[in-house]
């Protein structure tokens, strides 16, 4: 299923658009394609069981607007493409076609590093310069990204730099130039475009997971001392609420007798029915009736909520894991044996 309450990846656009195009068109175009892809985009079809009809149009849309960009790149170079698609789609739309085809085609785009710098990064960088030298470069920043920056900017120059950003209209290639030499300089020490990205948290969840439960705590514990912060984020890494079918269900049931009922149909809303199943077969007829009744008539909800509410949960099972009350397998020597 896919719609428009989820952000697709652009796998996932490009198999909504093979099946909208049909198996001929998209047969044509899929056969040009690296094999990687290729594999990539085929399970994405065969996962992909319905498509809401606005959600096909809006990326064809995006297809058509796509290549129209590609085009203007070549008649006329980058501004020329920005231009005209800004009078067509306006200046946002124009700015997230042109990324995309940049990124498709590695097409030269003003600014490159600095739309991969994180908005604090160029705040630092970008903030004793002229109002108008900011205003240039937000002009070339994703739209969430220079609101971020002009909302961070010293209150006496946000109106300035709003002013000027409203009413530009054609700068000078050399400027535009030159300004980007200066500030790619400038972010060359605190953006590196080149460095393969290693490690991280979810890295060591990932290992967390294939230790035994000792050295997982030992490990645990000794970051908590050394980063309370960082712990945090792994423990929250280390089970997340769709793992509770791996529980038995004398353990669900511990863990349900801890759980505030509201909790419990938010942290509901939108799961997998295996995960569903886990909860109801674990209540009585009754209860598990009501959290249904519950669930129906809930409503839509903010992702933020649900997530919180499951995090709550996730939560509960962790502090009843380290108290012993239940066990969360982890396989190998860790496994459970009945």
């Amino acid at each position: 299923m896919a719609n428009k309450d989820t952000k697709l990846t652009g796998v996932q656009k490009a198999a909504i658009l093979f099946i909208t195009l049909g198996p001929e068109a998209s047969s044509k175009i899929i056969k040009k394609l690296p094999e990687r892809e290729i594999q990539r985009i085929t399970y994405e079809i065969a996962n992909i069981t319905s498509v809401k009809s606005d959600v096909k149009q809006e990326i064809l849309k995006e297809f058509i607007d796509m290549n129209k960009a590609k085009d203007y790149i070549l008649e006329g170079g980058i501004d020329y493409a920005k231009d005209l698609l800004s009078k067509a789609l306006g200046p946002q739309k124009a700015m997230e076609i042109l990324d995309q085809v940049a990124e498709a085609t590695e097409q030269y785009r003003p600014f490159a590093i600095a739309r991969k710098a994180d908005a604090h990064q160029l705040l630092n960088v970008i903030t004793n310069e002229h109002p108008q030298t900011i205003a240039l470069i937000l002009c070339y920043l994703q739209a969430n990204k220079a609101g971020q920056i002009l909302s961070a900017l010293p209150e006496e120059i946000q109106g300035d730099v709003a002013f000027r950003l409203a009413t530009m209209s054609n700068t000078s290639p050399m400027v535009i130039k030159e300004i980007e030499k200066v500030l790619n300089s400038k972010l060359s020490s605190v953006v590196r475009s080149d460095v393969t990205v290693i490690g991280g948290v979810q890295t060591l969840v990932d290992i967390l997971n294939q230790v035994d439960r000792t050295t997982e705590k030992n490990i645990r514990e000794g970051l908590e001392k050394e980063d309370p912060e960082l712990a945090e984020k792994v423990n929250e890494s280390m089970f997340v609420f769709e793992d509770i079918v791996t529980l038995d269900d004398t353990s669900i049931q511990r863990v349900l007798r801890e759980i505030d009922t509201k909790d419990l149909g938010m942290a509901l809303k939108g799961c997998s029915e295996e995960v569903s199943n886990a909860i109801y077969r674990n209540q009585s007829k009754r209860a598990a009736a009501a959290l249904k009744e519950d669930l129906e008539f809930l409503g839509p909800v903010r992702l933020v909520d649900v997530e919180k509410a499951q995090q709550k949960i996730v939560s509960v099972i962790r502090r009843l894991e380290d108290a012993g009350e239940i066990i969360v397998s982890r396989g190998g020597e860790d496994a459970i044996i009945v």
